[in-house]
């Protein structure tokens, strides 16, 4: 077998129906992370699923209970060779956002149905798709090769979307069980659908709640109108001195100084584009001196995800005594984490809102991480991509979103490069998720490129 024919072969399990078959039985597992009543669900991805799966291609699999109480399972798979000078560590959760059943228009979140160049389900862009084209592409080299060279161990776990509970712990437990090279794994959006992509880290989100509360209970607007504060104006006016019109961010402290001259040119050429579905960019909003490149991947930004005071469903004529926001910071590598929350509340007291009190969300943050796009496996891995696919890789040095990867990063002390297979606009975490097989195609090919390309290293 040659590097052609791996690279093909990959690509044809996806032309025959084998990868959308081996995809809709595991989307088929309702391993929804955030119900507690899913531990069943999730231990059965992988140690009924995956285990079996991975096994047949010649990896050990040990099935881990989560060191975190109430956390789910994680699968650690090992393929060794004698002789093997690398070891490449590869990641991805099989749990899943909740179903959301009853708003898809394109039948169950449970019961993956193709429809054009969308394959529809629950986890299939996020993360079952991704890390199943993984490692159909491995199959493929591996059918052609009587060994890779290399060592492969492939981590699994099924509490992301939960904040991923318990990785961490278990990571430094396992430590010399997880010891690699390199990481290369598959999570996130491509810049673009038709862009190959690769990205060397992620931004840290934190979470946190801006409250203001008055009094106990609501009081009528005709007999205390004009006489007591209202605490949905009081939020309103104060989440109104946290950014500009436009979202320019006013903390001095979340306005990072990492957007250098290397991370600006590698984010020189880059179009964001979220696919025909996706909404379309505001060229208005953000930082006014920045591209919208630079916004999502070398800056911060806030947010404010929900937000209440009253009855919004049924309202009364009465002033209530609570208003609250619930608010995100997604923030890039120069930023301070542990400063995040005591940053907004130094601001929020200089701005005269002394009383508006500021509550870190319970699940914490993501930390940011970010790998220098010169690193020699970057180089690596952005040539084997270029060399299948014969167009240029954009490289992005972290990802708009958050991943666990300051796990991988820090506490392994791994070299970061992952290789995403979705795009912008797969509605991950809505109804109508969905992979794009144009998308999932070409990925098989080049994941099977690269892991030829690594056995031949």
């Amino acid at each position: 077998m040659t590097r052609a024919h791996a690279v093909a072969a990959a690509q044809r399990a996806f032309d025959d129906g084998r990868f959308e078959a081996l995809l809709a039985r595991r989307v088929a597992i309702r391993s929804e992370s955030q119900d507690p009543a899913s531990a069943a669900q999730l231990r059965a991805y992988v140690a009924d699923e995956l285990a079996p799966s991975l096994g047949r291609l010649g990896f050990a699999c040990r099935i881990l209970d989560n060191p975190v109480a109430g956390g789910g399972p994680f699968l650690l798979a090992t393929r060794l060779e004698e002789g093997a000078a690398t070891t490449v560590l590869g990641y991805g959760h099989g749990d899943v956002i909740r179903g959301q059943d009853a708003r898809w228009r394109a039948g169950s979140p449970w019961l993956l149905r193709r429809d054009g160049d969308r394959l529809y389900g629950r986890g299939t862009a996020d993360n079952k798709g991704q890390h199943t084209i993984n490692e159909v592409a491995l199959a493929a080299v591996l059918a052609g090769r009587e060994r890779l060279g290399f060592n492969v161990k492939w981590l699994i776990e099924t509490g992301e979307e939960t904040g991923s509970p318990g990785l961490r712990e278990l990571c430094l437990h396992e430590r010399a069980a997880l010891a690699a090279d390199v990481l290369i794994a598959s999570d996130g959006p491509r810049v673009a659908p038709d862009r190959p992509t690769v990205f060397l880290g992620s931004r840290g989100a934190q979470n946190f709640d801006v409250t203001v509360d008055l009094r106990p209970g609501a009081h009528h607007s005709g007999n205390w109108g004009g006489l007591i504060a209202n605490p949905a104006i009081v939020l309103a006016h104060a989440l109104a001195t946290i950014t500009g019109a436009r979202g320019e961010i006013r903390v001095a402290e979340w306005r990072p100084d990492s957007l250098t001259p290397s991370v600006k040119r590698a984010l020189g050429d880059l179009r964001v584009d979220g696919g025909a579905d996706g909404p379309g960019i505001d060229a208005h909003w953000g930082e006014p001196a920045l591209t919208p490149a630079e916004r999502v991947y070398g800056w911060n930004s806030f947010e404010v995800l929900a937000c209440s005071a009253g009855n919004p469903e049924h309202p009364v004529n009465a002033i209530p005594g609570r208003a609250s926001a619930h608010c995100q910071l997604r923030f890039v590598v120069g930023t301070d984490p542990a400063d995040i929350v005591p940053a907004l509340r130094r601001h929020l007291a200089r701005e005269g809102f002394g009383q508006v009190t500021v509550t870190p969300a319970r699940e914490g943050f993501f930390a940011a991480t970010r790998l220098d796009p010169a690193h020699p496996w970057v180089t690596r891995v952005t040539t084997s991509l270029e060399r299948t696919c014969g167009k240029r890789v954009a490289v992005l040095p972290n990802l708009g979103g958050s991943l666990p990867n300051d796990v991988f990063a820090d506490v392994l002390g791994l070299p970061t490069v992952w290789v995403p297979h979705s795009y912008a606009g797969c509605s991950q975490h809505a109804p109508d998720e969905h992979l794009l097989a144009p998308v999932a195609r070409e990925a098989l090919g080049l994941m099977a490129g690269l892991w030829w390309d690594l056995c031949e290293a």
